[in-house]
C-alpha cells in the first residue's frame, strides 16, 4: 500500500528593510515565534526570547513604521493566527513567508544641537495642529497624567515614577493610551534633552525607562510592552521623530503634528500628549533655578546631590 503525503506549500522568499532595534533578535539563534495579530498591512510576531523587543512587526508601506518593524519590499502574503513561525539567524519564517533583512534603518535618529532659548519661545503644546478636530487623548484629564506632567516639569523623580507606574497598561487596545503617553514622553526627554544639553531631562528619562520596562510584559499587551522597551532607548515611529525635528526648527511643526495625530484611534493624540509633557519638562528643567541671596550655592549643591 502506498501512503501519500500532502505536498508542502512553496515558500515565498522576500526581503525587507529592518529597524536596527530588532537586529539582536534577528541575528540571534533561531527561536520559535507565534503570530499575535494579523492584518492586511502587517503582522505581529512574538519571539520566545529574553531580548527586547520580543515582538516584531512585519509591515507593508500602508502600515505605520513602528520602531520594531521590518518593512517589506512587496505585498504581505496571507498569514493566519495558527501559522508556524520562527525568527533567528537573519531570517523570519511565518507561514509561507521567508523574509531576510537586506537593509537597515535607524528608529532613533539624533536631533543635533538646539538652543534651549528656541524651545522656550515655542507655544505650550504641541496639542495638535491649528484647526485640529481629531480625537482627544484617551486619558485627557486623568489625574495620573496631570501628576506625570507636573512632576516631570519639576524634575521630581518620586512623583514621576509614581505616575508612570499608574499609567503602564492603562486603557484599552493593542497599545493602551497610558503606554502611548509614556512612549512619547520617554523619547522626547531623551532626544530633546540631549539636543538642548539638559542633563536633568536625560537623567529623568533613564529612571522612567527603568520604571516602565521593569515588568512591562506582565502589565500590558505584548505589542505595547515591546514598544515601551523601544521608547526607553529613544526609538520611535517616524511621525514622532518628525515632530521632534520640527520642535528644533528642522521642518514644519504643523504638518508633522497633523501626521502624528492621524495614527490609530487615539494613539497619535496620546503620543502627542507625551511629547507635550516632555517638551514642557525640558524647557522647565533648562531654565535657571532662582537663588536667594546667600543660599544659592547651597541649593545648587542640594539639587546636584539629589541626582
Amino acid at each position: 500500500m502506498t501512503v501519500s503525503t500532502p505536498a508542502r506549500r512553496p515558500r515565498t522568499h522576500m526581503t525587507g528593510a529592518a529597524s536596527t532595534a530588532v537586529r539582536p533578535v534577528l541575528e540571534s539563534p533561531r527561536r520559535r515565534a507565534r503570530v499575535l495579530a494579523a492584518f492586511p498591512a502587517g503582522i505581529y510576531l512574538e519571539v520566545r526570547t529574553d531580548l527586547e523587543p520580543s515582538v516584531i512587526a512585519i509591515i507593508t508601506g500602508a502600515a505605520t513604521r513602528l520602531p520594531n518593524s521590518v518593512l517589506l519590499a512587496g505585498d504581505l502574503p496571507h498569514v493566519t493566527m495558527g501559522d508556524e513561525a520562527a525568527v533567528g539567524e537573519g531570517v523570519i519564517e511565518v507561514g509561507r513567508l521567508r523574509l531576510r533583512a537586506r537593509r537597515w534603518w535607524d528608529p532613533a535618529p539624533p536631533l543635533g544641537r538646539v538652543d534651549p532659548v528656541r524651545l522656550a519661545a515655542l507655544p505650550p503644546g504641541p496639542a495638535g495642529p491649528p484647526g485640529h478636530a481629531g480625537p482627544e487623548p484617551g486619558l485627557a484629564g486623568h489625574p495620573a497624567v496631570d501628576l506625570l506632567a507636573g512632576a516631570c516639569a519639576k524634575g521630581w523623580l518620586l512623583g514621576a515614577v509614581s505616575a508612570a507606574e499608574q499609567l503602564v497598561g492603562l486603557g484599552p487596545g493593542l497599545t493602551p493610551s497610558g503606554d502611548d503617553v509614556l512612549a512619547g514622553l520617554l523619547v522626547t526627554l531623551r532626544h530633546l534633552g540631549t539636543a538642548a544639553g539638559v542633563e536633568r531631562a536625560v537623567w529623568l528619562a533613564d529612571w522612567l525607562a527603568a520604571t516602565v520596562t521593569y515588568d512591562a510584559r506582565s502589565r500590558t499587551t505584548p505589542i505595547s510592552a515591546a514598544l515601551l522597551h523601544c521608547a526607553a532607548r529613544g526609538e520611535s515611529c517616524p511621525e514622532v521623530s518628525a515632530v521632534l525635528r520640527a520642535l528644533t526648527g528642522r521642518q514644519l511643526l504643523e504638518a508633522a503634528l497633523a501626521r502624528l495625530h492621524r495614527l490609530g484611534h487615539t494613539s497619535g493624540a496620546d503620543l502627542a500628549q507625551g511629547v507635550a509633557i516632555g517638551l514642557a519638562a525640558v524647557r522647565s528643567l533648562a531654565a535657571p533655578a532662582p537663588a536667594s541671596r546667600g543660599n544659592g550655592r547651597r541649593k545648587t549643591l542640594l539639587r546636584g546631590g539629589a541626582r
